[in-house]
């Protein structure tokens, strides 16, 4: 690997002009396309200490060998650019945001003598109108089936359209008045297109002019008496509401948006798109990427706006784009898209109403599809089964640590230090197997020493049980029982009989270090050890000086960052329930008439100083024991009480409480 002082370009020889920016590997190939309004400012910070880079850039810079850059006179220019470039390279540290599957669309071919309706997938071509794209392509099936009983326009292939044209006779669609037969004449191409855009109105959003056309029409043969029409156009008129009624209506004013959301974690990002046309929902995607470049909110925002709009025109792109969070250059992008699209766009994040609501279900999904792509990869057995082949190799362990404990330390201000335990068997989460510790022999914040007194704890606990069951100390075991696994007396699992094939613990060396001290100094010499450290995602291995380095992409490091996690988020919320109630004690202790007693039932009902704080006296009196005066001192007690705001170092949450 280079290092980036290797060809960092000569002082005063990088233009201040916006333009866009090639990092080259040693063998040419292009690995990250970026652009700038100043190509000074942006390119000048990648060249600088290498350690104060973010670990991505730094392994980005690391892995160039060169740098080259084009000056463009625009803004907007170097959008155009950046996005050609991307296309044309592909470059391995560009976020890429690809279906997770080829969403289907509803096209019409308005580019041929007699348009045609179909239902395709794939990259777009000139002169096709598209709708969509939906879920299913079941979906756009039915509509279509339905809406051709009012727009007859031609459905086949060309090879059907011409078999038909040279034989004189239509298909079954045209028998039974579901295509208006252009292949035999009945219709000219002018009548034919007349039907086709039509449709494409339908579709886009104008519907209720063709719904009031038809209702007139029927209103009509019926008080001429002639049934059979009013009979058919009442069909017609059932078609189009059920057509109709498979597009939810979320917007009474007919807003045309697309409202966009993310769901973020430390390796990968989804996204989902709701397209919402004439107030109507009319489609919904959604992608799942690698997170490969040192991106916030706001900048995998633009880098999403950028590939999902490049190469669209006319319509489709809407006149109002709902985002998380406002691109750096929104300003450019809103002049962009506006260009493309021949009238003013909008960016913006919705703060309130049916807008915010909207973008909140669309959160939601990307919530959902993060923990479904998640779930899917952790739920394979052949991906398992490489992960803990990948981790046995790079810790040189004898065999593949078929159980991982991971511990974690969580305080605030060295304040109610917990800890946890988390297991995974076979690369899968065991809840049952999970353990909370309290902290009780370290004061203050010392993370070093309270992962020390809670790995002593664990592993004298596993002495007891050998030492009980015959394992140490000259026992005797009988060969045919087996491991003494299981509380005879019970039936169940003994809490900390198993010997775990990996310990792994939540931070760098100095962690590992008092794990290893704590493994020593019980004799313990048969438990691999290992620490996963959240800046750099190393993996830290007792006495050596050097951490182990797991690819990015590779399979065993994925499982040690979901075990890491798991274990962070169980800390914590041990870490909030313990503070929520110390709090509520703290604050009742002086209340007059609130014994121990019915102060713990009165924290087992509510659970928390926030809840306790917005109940009412009659809520706090339904608690079983108390009074309505008793719950009118409480309140006071409570309300008085000042609201403290405090960090959680853990999460850099603002907590309140």
């Amino acid at each position: 690997m280079a290092h980036p002082s290797t060809y960092r370009p000569r002082a005063g020889s990088i233009p201040t002009q916006p333009g866009v920016y090639r990092f080259r590997d040693k063998d040419g190939r292009v690995v990250y396309v970026g652009k700038a309004k100043s190509l000074r400012a942006r390119l000048s910070s990648y060249f600088q200490d290498i350690t104060a880079l973010h670990p991505r850039t730094a392994t980005m810079v690391t892995t160039a060998a060169s740098v080259e850059w084009t000056v463009v006179a625009t803004e907007v220019e170097a959008l155009q650019l950046e996005y050609s470039w991307i296309k044309e390279y592909d470059p391995r540290f560009n976020v890429k945001y690809r279906d997770d599957k080829s969403y289907p669309w509803l096209a019409i071919t308005m580019n041929e003598e007699f348009p045609r309706v179909m239902v395709g997938r794939g990259a777009k071509r000139k002169g096709v109108k598209y709708f969509g794209p939906y879920s299913h392509a079941w979906a756009i099936r039915e509509t279509v089936d339905l809406l051709l009983r009012v727009f007859p326009m031609r459905s086949c292939s060309n090879g059907v359209f011409k078999r038909s044209e040279q034989i004189g006779r239509p298909c079954l669609l045209g028998y039974i008045e579901k295509c208006s037969a252009p292949c035999v004449g009945r219709v000219d191409a002018d009548e034919h297109r007349g039907i086709a855009e039509d449709l494409a109105d339908f579709m886009g959003g104008r519907t209720d002019a063709f719904v009031k056309r038809v209702q007139t029409q029927m209103y009509a043969a019926s008080a001429e008496q002639d049934y059979e029409r009013a009979a058919r156009l009442r069909d017609d008129l059932g078609a189009l509401t059920k057509a109709l009624e498979k597009q939810a209506v979320v917007f009474g004013d007919g807003t045309d948006a697309d409202v966009i959301a993310l769901a973020e974690d430390p390796l990968e990002v989804a996204v989902q798109i709701f397209h919402v046309r004439a107030g109507r929902i009319r489609g919904q995607r959604g992608w799942v990427a690698d997170r490969v470049e040192d991106l916030d909110t706001a900048g995998l925002v633009g880098e999403f706006l950028l590939q999902l709009y490049a190469g669209e025109e006319g319509d489709a792109i809407p006149r109002e784009v709902l985002v998380p969070a406002l691109p750096e250059d929104v300003a450019t992008f809103e002049q962009l898209l506006g260009e493309t699209r021949g009238s003013k766009v909008r960016i913006r994040v919705p703060q309130r109403g049916d807008k915010r609501t909207l973008q909140e279900t669309v959160a939601q999904n990307a919530k959902q599809s993060l923990m479904l792509h998640k779930t899917k990869r952790a739920s394979d057995l052949t991906v398992r089964s490489k992960a803990l082949e990948e981790i046995q190799l790079a810790l040189d362990l004898p065999d593949a640590p078929l159980r991982i404990e991971c511990y974690d330390v969580s305080n605030l201000q060295g304040t109610e230090v917990v800890a946890s335990m988390v297991v995974f068997e076979d690369g899968l989460a065991r809840k049952g197997e999970y353990r909370r510790f309290v902290i009780r022999g370290v004061d203050g914040q010392n993370d070093v020493a309270s992962m020390h007194e809670v790995i002593t704890r664990r592993f004298r606990r596993l002495l007891d049980e050998r030492i009980e069951h015959g394992d140490l100390a000259g026992g005797e075991v009988d060969p045919d029982a087996g491991p003494m696994l299981v509380d005879p007396d019970t039936g169940r699992p003994r809490k900390f009989a198993y010997t775990p094939g990996l310990v792994v613990v939540d931070g760098g060396p100095p962690q590992v270090a008092a794990a290893q001290r704590a493994l020593d100094e019980l004799g313990i010499d048969d438990v691999p050890l290992c620490g996963l450290a959240k800046r750099l995602e190393e993996v830290w291995v007792p006495g050596e000086e050097d951490p182990v380095i797991l690819p990015r992409s590779s399979e065993g490091l994925y499982l040690l960052q979901r075990i890491r996690d798991e274990a962070h988020r169980f800390a914590i919320s041990h870490h909030r329930s313990r503070r929520s109630k110390t709090m509520v004690e703290s604050l009742l202790d002086d209340v007059p008439g609130l014994g121990e007693v019915r102060r713990k039932t009165l924290i087992k009902h509510f659970g928390s100083l926030k809840k306790l704080r917005t109940a009412s006296v009659e809520e706090i009196a339904q608690v079983p024991g108390i009074g309505t005066r008793t719950a009118t001192a409480i309140s006071e007690a409570v309300t008085a009480s000042p609201r403290t705001v405090g960090v959680n170092t853990a999460t850099g949450e603002i907590e309140e409480g």
